[in-house]
């Protein structure tokens, strides 16, 4: 499975992506706001995407994670889980630092979007994230996502402290 941007290739996350995963997915900088990142190890990150590949895998898989490829360089990734009854599905991305504030999350991110609303039956989006992560929540603002809740609470793996999640919905249909 591929989708194609007009800058971007997105295709299914694999083992053979392990080192430039764990560029940006073992980075602290680069994961600060994230629940479970950052990876402490290259082997956390080869069992992240061992589950990855055995997903794909499936008929009917719970989640989908694309890597985002730029000029044949992997520089990221964006996600679509479902829940249970595959009624909603929850976005998430990463992207390496070097490639950030330069609209690929935002490119890819809708890219993802357009692939669940048009190929999984889904009847809701969600997205979340940290408050202090402008950034990501102008990319879900950006692909049509709206606030729906800024008084949740998360603790960021790397972190003692809870702080607030914002959450962004898109209701299919609306």
């Amino acid at each position: 499975m591929r989708i194609e941007t007009e800058r971007l290739t997105l295709r299914p996350l694999a083992l053979l992506d392990l080192d430039t995963t764990h560029a940006y997915a073992g980075d602290p900088d680069n994961t600060e706001y994230m629940v479970y990142l950052p990876n402490h190890t290259k082997a956390e990150t080869e069992q992240f995407l061992r589950r990855v590949v055995t997903e794909w895998e499936k008929d009917a898989p719970q989640f989908y994670e694309f890597a985002v490829v730029l000029h044949e360089r992997h520089i990221g990734a964006v996600s679509v889980s479902l829940d249970e009854d595959r009624a909603e599905g929850e976005l998430g991305w990463i992207f390496h630092k070097a490639y950030h504030g330069q609209g690929y999350a935002t490119e890819a991110a809708k890219a993802v979007l357009d692939f669940t609303l048009r190929e999984l039956p889904v009847k809701r989006i969600v997205a979340a994230c940290d408050c202090r992560n402008a950034p990501s929540c102008r990319v879900m603002e950006k692909i049509g996502l709206s606030l729906e809740s800024a008084d949740g609470m998360r603790r960021n793996k790397n972190s003692i402290e809870d702080t607030r999640e914002y959450k962004y919905a898109l209701t299919v249909g609306e």
